[in-house]
């Protein structure tokens, strides 16, 4: 979910990164435009639905794209609910920095203060798992899960499974010693923050998020639940998850035959996500990503102190390229954009707001990852803000 993040895609426009300080001029694009990049980016990445929305001082701009089933369905609309994959790691860290505000927690804790069972966890801070800077290896990149992904998509995961296939794995790196996207980190945290508020996740996310910023179509499901709410759109994925576990891209001559319509994608709108869980099993809508993204950026949930902080936590994700992406407490910088992508087997999203300029983005596609491994809508996203931060 979410390897990519944009690392190669946005340069960080001169400033250093989780910096707030004045963005780069921007050049909103037009509806035509943004309607050509979409339609272009769609045929691209071969995509059945796509949809781009943009917010900007000047009002909202849309477009779509084909249709909400492969060969068929109804039209794509903004309405229609995705799977939003890693960008629910944006509300599973700001519950914990929620939780950090009321005292229940300190970022600077050891993880084995709530979870001694996790590996070198008394080394380990509960800031190292909001930045991907904790060494534990990430379940997703094992054989185990994803053969299971491949012949029993329905499997209901709990949390503790998972982590169960990351624990006997050594570690990447000492804690904080180097950065490794890892979505153990968020099952972790997510069990931390249901231990701390006593109550389940779908519950927290809801009282402390969902509603208070007015999310009506924002929703986490319950592990056994694998349905979507209507309207939505179905996603799919080409090959199986064994065969792109080490490059996501498909081999050549498979490449050549998903182009030419030979080799069809599988539709996995009804796999369980329930593996994902707390790293990216949510729900939403392209309005209600804007919306979020918004309210991340902008401070609407947590205190000025604290959103001071975490706009300030990114840091390059290659340290070796100071302008890359760069990612901090469940937040990543984008250029002058602050925000997240999502990626699981069907489904891909950016959302991104530049606080500066008053300037948000999102863009989801129905298929994911695209045949040469690249992130559809981050990609098509890129586009877009280079059209718009041409500078």
């Amino acid at each position: 979910m979410a390897l990519s993040l944009l690392a190669a895609a946005c340069s960080d426009s001169g400033s250093e990164s989780g910096s707030t300080t004045t963005s780069s001029a921007v050049t909103p694009v037009d509806q035509a435009t943004m309607q050509s990049a979409l339609e272009s980016g769609a045929k691209e990445f071969l995509l059945p639905g796509a949809v781009a929305l943009l917010r900007t001082p000047t009002g909202t701009v849309t477009a779509t794209y084909g249709t909400t089933e492969r060969g068929g369905g109804a039209p794509v609309t903004v309405g229609d609910h995705v799977r939003v994959g890693s960008n629910t790691k944006t509300w599973t860290s700001t519950v914990i920095l929620q939780q950090a505000q009321e005292g229940k927690i300190a970022l600077t804790d050891p993880v084995s203060k709530y979870r001694p069972d996790v590996p070198n966890g008394a080394n380990i801070t509960v800031e190292q798992l909001l930045n991907m800077r904790s060494g534990l290896f990430n379940y997703t990149e094992t054989p185990e899960l994803n053969s299971a992904m491949d012949t029993d998509p329905g499997r209901v995961w709990t949390p503790d499974q998972l982590l169960a296939l990351a624990y006997p794995h050594p570690p990447y790196f000492p804690p904080g010693q180097g950065y490794h996207y890892s979505n153990t980190n968020y099952v972790l945290l997510g069990l931390i923050a249901e231990q701390l508020d006593a109550k389940p996740l779908p519950q927290i996310y809801r009282d402390r998020l969902f509603g208070p910023v007015g999310l009506t179509s924002t929703m986490f499901p319950d592990l056994a639940d694998s349905g979507l709410p209507a309207p939505n759109s179905h996603g799919y994925f080409y090959g199986t998850n064994m065969l792109t576990i080490d490059n996501p891209a498909l081999p050549a001559d498979m490449q050549a035959a998903a182009r030419n319509g030979t080799l069809a994608p599988a539709d996995v709108t009804f796999d369980n996500p329930s593996w994902a869980w707390a790293a990216g099993s949510g729900i939403s809508t392209a309005d209600d990503l804007a919306t979020w993204v918004e309210a991340l950026t902008d401070g609407k949930v947590l205190s000025a102190d604290m959103q001071q902080k975490r706009m300030a936590s990114p840091e390059p994700t290659d340290p070796n390229n100071p302008s890359a992406a760069g990612y901090g407490w469940g937040i990543a910088k984008f250029g002058p954009m602050y925000g997240h992508t999502g990626e699981l087997p069907g489904y891909n999203s950016f959302m991104g707001s530049d606080p500066v300029n008053h300037v948000t983005l999102v863009v989801w596609a129905n298929l994911a990852p695209g045949v040469d491994g690249r992130d559809p809508a981050s990609t098509i996203a890129k586009n877009l803000i280079g059209q718009m931060y041409p500078q």
